[in-house]
């Protein structure tokens, strides 16, 4: 498959075009614009330091379903007994840096560079990204990052300093979208973490399906903080 190269057009040749490890085109910028095409598509950006901005579309694809969604028992009585306070969009620019800097095994670096924080900050002041925060008293604990457009979450990056804090933030979020009507959560890897939630893998023209499905209910835009009451 070839890999496409973008100009100043905002748009992307078919995600079914991507070749096998999901590299679909390289350039373009990180215009808001730009994004949100990206994502409505299936698409988004991944790429490393000194690296020209490379756009994805792995197939197949990890999601969490409404029916799907499990919240795993070790979580449980932290869901009845929290210790911890939980908001959304009240600090958005410290979540996105703080899962820049989180340290991962077997990963060097990270692909969420000062542009890439630059444009989804963008994007939380349009009202399409969002954060949760978990605080323990007044510090920031944990918490994740994404993106929404109609009914669908494209989860992005997540950061925790207390064991559980992060996995807590994400099951009471997930409670929290499926009662506003949600239809799909992109987790775009799959991954052990993601998994424990529901997570599973499907085709490429499924997941595809399921997100034009989940985009032609209008996005809950502007801050969640009242919106999603968690």
């Amino acid at each position: 498959m070839p890999v496409y190269i973008l100009n100043e057009d905002i748009a992307f040749p078919s995600p079914y075009l991507a070749e096998r490890g999901g590299m679909l085109a390289i350039g373009g910028d990180l215009k808001p614009e730009r994004l949100l095409l990206a994502y409505s598509n299936g698409i988004f950006p991944w790429y490393s330091k000194g690296e020209p901005i490379t756009w994805y579309c792995t197939q197949p694809r990890c999601v969490i379903l409404p029916e799907w969604m499990h919240v795993p028992k070790s979580l449980r009585p932290l869901l009845n007994n929290p210790p911890w306070r939980i908001t959304m969009d009240t600090d958005f620019e410290s979540v996105i840096e703080a899962c820049a800097v989180q340290n991962r095994p077997g990963q060097l670096g990270t692909w969420i560079l000062p542009e890439i924080q630059h444009a989804f900050t963008e994007l939380y002041h349009q009202g399409f990204a969002h954060s949760v925060e978990v605080w323990n008293e007044d510090k920031l604990i944990a918490g994740f990052y994404g993106l929404s457009l109609g009914r669908a979450f494209f989860g992005e990056s997540m950061f925790t300093h207390e064991p559980n804090a992060s996995k807590f933030a994400f099951a009471k979020f997930m409670t929290a979208i499926k009662k506003n009507g949600f239809e799909l959560i992109d987790c775009q890897q799959k991954s052990d973490h993601m998994t424990r939630f529901g997570a599973r893998m499907i085709t490429l023209q499924e997941y595809l399906s399921r997100l034009d499905n989940a985009l032609k209910t209008p996005s809950i835009q502007g801050k969640w903080t009242d919106m999603l009451k968690i």
